[in-house]
């Protein structure tokens, strides 16, 4: 691998985006404006030819104002091949980092902070048939991810030829150059792994039960269905925590170059709560006022990154028309619509790991106790490149059930993990292969069944009228356990069949004329099978639900229009319920705090006084409301119980400050709640006075609550201004549909990390009356047009045109390439 000399080229680097843009004002950018360093949207055509070996025949791509590349190719391997080129133009590095995530190569470009996660990104790998393997996603799918690799690698070759424009200055400034790409590298496990659930959890509860026991760590918990913690009898859970397992992270992680840290194990392991969402609805025809269907979706994850998690791309070959959003590293188009059919999803949140404590042969730790006597780990000895030292040599081990995560040679007992992510298919998304191709339900209902991981809800809509929706995902059968807590692994908790497709929950055009889902927990009541107990809150659902109701009330017919106005709606249901809480617990009280909040309008919007003050209380108010529940337990030490724990859902917390029970409030609960919320109101008060100043008319939420875009690259102080992006001021919390949750950093600022990172409206069989966005922009290049030109659309809740037609792509043109066949 070539290695480059970073001080020269971040010298180069910084002289090559001057040229393209003027040096951005460190200062907080004003909501809606371009950043200085970000040059306008391109408007005029250009024109030129690149020849490419590995084609077979000519492809026309037309580039939009937008950047977003519309390939027209005469036959399906071009069409990938130029898929992979293209989004090489836009976003290699992003890509050669996504891939080296995957493939556990991240030390050697930087060093051995990153190994424990490298040998994390190995131990996860697919091991299993390759046939099975590529066929699970679609009978070509391995002609598919051929020919987009082999379109990446025409990329990477053409910049590295003898006369080529050589590497982008981010490589340059990284100090390292792209390796070619084989088929089996877009089949990492680690972009789906953040979203199997629940390994963290299962290992979180673990230590609290060691703590106060099962039944007393049950109370804080909200588990739906209501279930109790159910550890094995006999079952030794002393030494297992999350922080196990903190190495095995998600692509979608952000790296730093140089890294940040020196201990390189300062990474979450699974995907950060707030950042778990999605929203996504669909309207029948009979509901909105062109008479055809709309679907709406909005996937939420890691948002503070640049480039985005997302790329839009326009797909067309004989067989193929399709348009919408993917990551990067993949092929296909993972939500958006062909011809005849729009889909887009949600996170389901089944239970797609479970944990498993094997007993070793004090003799030979090689070897673990299954129900029918000894058996031996399978060892494999894997070599890792670690820049600056020495290769490294480690054995990665494995039990019957999968990957051995941690060892104890005091105790003799090892962690191992069951996942669906050892089983063919179950790369992330890449069931879209097969779901980009469907004309009609029942054609969608045998896509379902190849879409693994993630679990997803995913909605329907087709150009005949018909919506549906099916929420899928491979997932074992548990006869005899929850799956909430690490399993022994001598046997009688192995998984059994998979749970079939058509057992989960699903629907086509109901009644009611609408359905939406937003992470909530979509199984019935009294459901037969153990997916899962932990469920995001309800709030966005019912705020979708409550807003498509009203115009079906209303009888108000629904257009796009309106679709825009519910993906960007900021009101928090929470705070409505604790706002009516307030006003029945606080009399006639005239303190400034309790009046500000009563005469609030229920929007977080940026400018907003009262949410500002509404997030802070609702802040301390958990805090103070778990406290309370943790000494419920007698817990001997609650500060480490605190830890775990975290602090109480808003909603569960809501419903216990309705109804106070002696247990947790005492022998007056009423009079102890009552002076909680009271005191934490001013608490807050007096907080944000401290924060933005003593005059309330002065204050705004937007002040505190802000997002910045992290480039790989900041940590070089020359490099920050010149890739990062914002802050930017944002509405909204986690709670609402625009969801903007995140982390609150120190004492002053929140900052938000997760949230819809794209955004599509469909107008279904009208395609080109669709709307779309992402942010910040569809490159990933610095210094390129199109690296922000979204991003104060996709912040102020506008969109851009989904243009599908050929002649709507061509009346916005800004750039056309012909690749042709390299004779």
């Amino acid at each position: 691998m070539r290695r480059y000399g970073t001080a020269l080229f971040v010298m180069t680097m910084v002289s090559s985006i001057a040229l393209l843009a003027v040096r951005k004002s460190s200062a907080a950018q004003s909501s809606g404006s371009l950043p200085p360093n970000i040059a306008q949207p391109a408007s005029s055509g250009s024109t030129s030819t690149e020849k490419l070996a590995g084609l077979e025949k000519p492809v026309t791509i037309l580039r939009d104002t937008w950047g977003i590349p519309h390939i027209y190719a005469q036959n399906q391997h071009d069409m990938f091949f130029a898929q992979g080129y293209v989004t090489a133009q836009d976003r290699l590095f992003q890509m050669e980092l996504w891939k080296r995530a995957g493939e556990g190569t991240l030390a050697e470009i930087l060093g051995p902070t990153f190994l424990k996660r490298d040998i994390g990104a190995r131990l996860l790998r697919y091991r299993g048939d390759m046939n099975r393997e590529y066929a699970s996603y679609a009978p070509d799918g391995k002609q598919i991810l051929e020919a987009f690799t082999e379109g990446i690698n025409a990329y990477i070759k053409s910049i590295s030829a003898p006369g080529g424009p050589g590497l982008t200055p981010d490589f340059k400034a990284a100090g390292f150059a792209p390796e070619l790409w084989k088929p089996e590298d877009v089949l990492t496990r680690m972009a789906a792994f953040p979203m199997t659930h629940n390994a963290v959890t299962e290992l979180a509860h673990a230590e609290l039960v060691t703590l106060i026991g099962a039944k007393k760590a049950s109370t804080l918990y909200d588990f739906n269905p209501a279930v109790e913690l159910d550890p094995a009898p006999g079952l030794d859970l002393t030494g297992l925590s999350s922080s196990l397992v903190q190495n095995l992270v998600g692509s979608d992680v952000g790296i730093s170059f140089p890294p940040l840290n020196k201990t390189g194990d300062n990474f979450p392991a699974e995907w950060d709560s707030e950042n778990w969402g999605s929203n996504n609805w669909v309207v029948s025809g009979k509901l909105t006022e062109t008479g055809r269907p709309i679907l709406s979706n909005d996937p939420h994850r890691t948002v503070n990154i640049v480039p985005s998690l997302r790329y839009i791309v326009h797909l067309v070959s004989p067989g193929w028309n399709v348009i919408g959003s993917t990551e990067a590293g993949s092929p296909g188009v993972q939500g958006g619509h062909n011809e005849r059919v729009g889909f887009g999803w949600t996170i389901f949140g089944m239970d797609q790991q479970d944990l498993y404590v094997e007993d070793l042969d004090p003799s030979n730790p090689l070897r673990y106790k299954t129900d029918s006597g000894w058996s031996t780990m399978k060892v494999e000895k894997a070599t890792f490149h670690i820049k600056g030292e020495a290769d490294r040599v480690v054995d990665l081990k494995f039990t019957r059930h999968g990957p051995v995560l941690w060892e104890d040679t005091a105790t003799h007992r090892a962690l191992a993990l069951r996942s669906v992510l050892s089983d063919p298919g179950t790369a992330g998304y890449l069931g879209c292969l097969t779901m980009d191709r469907v004309k009609n339900w029942n054609d969608f209902e045998q896509a379902v069944k190849v879409w693994k991981t993630p679990t997803h809800n995913i909605v329907y809509a087709d150009v005949d009228g018909n919506i549906g929706e099916h929420s899928v995902g491979l997932e074992p059968v548990r006869k005899n356990w929850t799956g909430l807590m690490p399993e022994p692994g001598t046997g009688g908790y192995d998984w059994g069949n998979w749970i079939p497709t058509s057992d989960l929950p699903h629907e086509y055009n109901p009644a009611r004329g609408f359905i939406a889902t937003a992470n909530q927990k979509i199984i019935p009541e009294n459901y037969p099978f153990k997916v899962g107990y932990e469920w995001t809150e309800p709030d966005r659902f019912n705020r979708i639900t409550e807003l498509l109701q009203q115009a079906v009330d209303r009888k108000h017919k629904l257009g796009i229009a309106d679709m825009e106005r519910i993906q960007n709606d900021v009101t928090p249901l929470p705070g409505r319920a604790l706002v009516r809480l307030l006003g029945d617990v606080s009399g006639n009280s005239q303190d400034p705090a309790t009046q500000m909040l009563l005469h609030w309008d229920g929007a977080a919007t940026r400018d907003s006084a009262e949410a500002a003050l509404y997030e802070l209380w609702l802040n301390g108010l958990q805090e103070a409301v778990m406290r309370r529940m943790i000494a419920a337990t007698g817990a001997a030490d609650p500060n480490a119980v605190a830890r775990i724990v975290g602090t109480e859902p808003a909603d569960p917390m809501i419903r216990r400050l309705e109804h106070p029970d002696v247990e947790v409030f005492g022998n007056q609960p009423e009079a102890a709640r009552t002076q909680i919320m009271l005191d934490t109101l001013q608490a807050a008060y007096a907080r944000l006075a401290q924060m933005e100043g003593p005059d309330p008319s002065k204050w705004s939420w937007g002040q505190i609550h802000s997002v910045v875009f992290h480039h790989p690259l900041e940590t070089i102080p020359e490099m920050k201004p010149l890739v990062d992006l914002g802050p930017i001021s944002r509405p909204g919390d986690a709670s609402t549909i625009n969801a903007t949750g995140g982390a609150r950093r120190g004492e002053s600022v929140f900052y938000q990390t997760g949230g819809p990172t794209w955004r599509q409206i469909l107008d279904v069989g009208a395609w080109d009356n669709s709307v779309m966005v992402n942010s910040p922009g569809e490159s990933g290049v610095p210094g390129n047009e199109h690296y922000a030109d979204l991003m104060p659309m996709w912040d102020q809740g506008k969109y851009i045109p989904m243009l599908f037609s050929r002649a709507a792509v061509e009346q916005k043109v800004s750039q056309r390439v012909v690749l042709e066949p390299a004779k």
